[in-house]
């Protein structure tokens, strides 16, 4: 289920031609695990495309509280939403893992000289919004267990090795950062991961998720 570029994402719907041009006009840069790629509130003159590794998208409650606003890979477009509007950055990311990006500060001239990449950002765009708000239809309607199940359906249909009939899922992503995904505690993060293991669905070990029974996962997480 993995690829060099997500099925979907910004950079993966782009021509050869286009993406020679994108990287033509860029610069690539590396970031450890934990470094801080993008500060919210911070101002906006480029965007960034990750060409390898994982990063989490993440806001900050007015009581300190993180909350994760997604979690991007290869080929994903990011401050897309700030470049747009012209206001600071609306979450931080930082890296999961180690990372590389390529870094853009002339993506208007490159919009400019590719209508179509244009256009593509725009379904992009509404395509997040439509996301979001789905997710905050699930924070209203599912219990726990149910959005910790949407969220590892999620991370399994976009970054599962299948082997046989299970699928491995290996992000780093702490608890307190799933807890944060999915809008509940880590304690209660915690009793929905025993609940799915108990019910034979899934088995967890350090910033790891072997699922054993994906559609009995799909049918939990509705």
């Amino acid at each position: 289920m993995r690829s060099s570029s997500e099925p979907g994402e910004f950079l993966s719907l782009l021509t050869e031609e286009e993406t020679a041009d994108l990287f033509g006009c860029g610069r690539r840069r590396r970031w450890e695990r934990g470094a801080t790629v993008m500060t919210e509130g911070d101002a906006s003159d480029w965007v960034l495309v990750l060409t390898s590794g994982r990063v989490k998208v993440s806001s900050h409650t007015a009581s300190g509280t993180e909350v994760v606003l997604a979690v991007r890979g290869p080929g994903a477009l990011l401050g897309e939403m700030s470049f747009i509007s012209g206001e600071p950055r609306s979450g931080t990311v930082t890296a999961l893992e180690a990372v590389e990006a390529l870094v853009v500060r002339d993506f208007p001239g490159f919009l400019n000289t590719h209508g179509r990449v244009a256009v593509l950002l725009l379904r992009l765009v509404v395509d997040r919004l439509r996301d979001s708000d789905r997710k905050r239809v699930e924070y209203g309607a599912f219990d726990t267990a149910g959005r910790v199940a949407t969220r590892l359906v999620e991370l399994a249909e976009r970054f599962g090795e299948t082997n046989g009939g299970t699928v491995r899922v290996v992000l780093p992503l702490s608890q307190d950062e799933l807890a944060g995904w999915t809008g509940a505690s880590r304690e209660a993060v915690s009793k929905a991961l025993r609940s799915l293991r108990d019910r034979g669905l899934i088995e967890t070990g350090r910033r790891r998720v072997t699922i054993y029974d994906l559609d009995g996962l799909r049918r939990r997480a509705r």
